[in-house]
């Protein structure tokens, strides 16, 4: 080998480390990096009601805007607190978009959504603040012929041939809505299904879930939470709502694409879920940050009795800004006591 060829051999397999080098390098680097916009950790504030985030975007000091793909992201300082502010618009799939926009453009630690919802539990009442533990997505079915147990893939409730599961409970699939008739309850074929989702932790096989869990220590901060909640909202004092709101952490959340009308519907999911409120965003939200490993919490104010007329303060609740100033004082609550709690600049 002539001295010219041993050297350009040498050349081209440096040529050829060096480039594997960077890849291997630029891979990680790829993984690490979270922030296409700005990289301050801070904690990321979903909001579904515009009233709402404007109390928020209002108390937020040293404001920033930015703008990605048409929404607004306002980075700042709330209640001490590095923040990143957007609204969502109402619907699963906004709130997929916009909380995913977040956390790939900014550093997102913590996430919290906030805003209003039907009530579910016919305990709560207009204008209480409800912190559930878990979100699930129950309008997610299997929507069957008939009520049998669906069995497209041979067994009675294995639908696994299709890349789906049936949402069970104690080993068991959850009892489909039936519609209350003259003659009886009427089966509608709608059965439950488990949510796919994928995450580093659980790749490539992915994963089934039902609902998707809040953040434990958040939760704690709530849980010890005692903020003032108005019966009257600020926009017309003389409406106001006749039971006193309250603070409600715990139970289980549930979203969905359907705008909940159906009392028939509400009572079922009460029955065979016992959850205790619905809306059109928070589970979608939910298993983004799970699918992001990123801790999260949801605080929700209760506008009525979903589908139903049996609560009489609806009116109250809109029209005097009861909705929103409720909501906003357990929000800036919650933030105080999380920054004493860390004490993080």
């Amino acid at each position: 080998m002539s001295a010219l060829s041993f050297l350009l051999k040498k050349f081209a397999c440096a040529l050829l480390t060096g480039g594997m080098l960077l890849a291997v390098t630029g891979a990680a680097h790829a993984e690490q990096k979270r922030c296409l916009s700005e990289c301050r950790p801070r904690i990321g504030i979903v909001s579904a009601f515009g009233a709402e985030a404007d109390i928020l975007l209002e108390q937020t000091q040293k404001k920033r805007d930015w703008r990605i793909n048409g929404n607004r992201f306002t980075t700042g300082i709330l209640r001490g607190n590095p923040v990143v502010i957007v609204l969502s618009g109402v619907s699963m799939v906004n709130a997929t978009m916009v909380t995913q926009l977040m956390l790939d453009h900014f550093h997102v630690e913590r996430l919290l959504m906030s805003g209003i919802a039907g009530g579910v539990n016919p305990a709560n009442h207009v204008g209480d603040v409800v912190v559930p533990e878990s979100w699930a997505m129950p309008m997610e079915v299997y929507w069957n012929g008939d009520g049998s147990l669906p069995a497209a893939c041979g067994n009675a409730g294995d639908i696994s041939c299709l890349g789906l599961k049936l949402a069970t409970e104690n080993g068991k699939a959850r009892p489909d809505f039936r519609f209350d008739t003259p003659g009886g309850k009427l089966s509608s074929g709608l059965f439950m299904r488990d949510s796919f989702v994928m995450n580093a932790a659980n790749a490539p096989q992915g994963e089934f879930r039902f609902e998707f869990q809040a953040d434990a220590q958040m939760l704690a901060v709530a849980r010890a939470l005692q903020p003032a909640l108005a019966t009257c909202g600020p926009k017309n004092p003389s409406l106001c709502v006749a039971v006193q709101p309250m603070l409600k952490v715990g139970g289980r959340g549930i979203s969905g694409s359907a705008f909940l009308a159906n009392a028939g519907y509400r009572a079922y999911l009460y029955d065979t879920l016992q959850a205790q409120l619905v809306d059109m965003e928070t589970a979608a939200f939910a298993q983004v940050a799970y699918a992001n490993g990123v801790p999260f919490i949801a605080f929700r104010s209760v506008s009525d009795l979903a589908g139903g007329n049996d609560f009489k303060d609806v009116g109250a609740f809109f029209g005097s800004g009861l909705a929103e100033t409720n909501e906003a004082n357990v929000t800036l609550a919650f933030l105080e006591a999380w920054k004493r709690r860390t004490g993080k600049p």
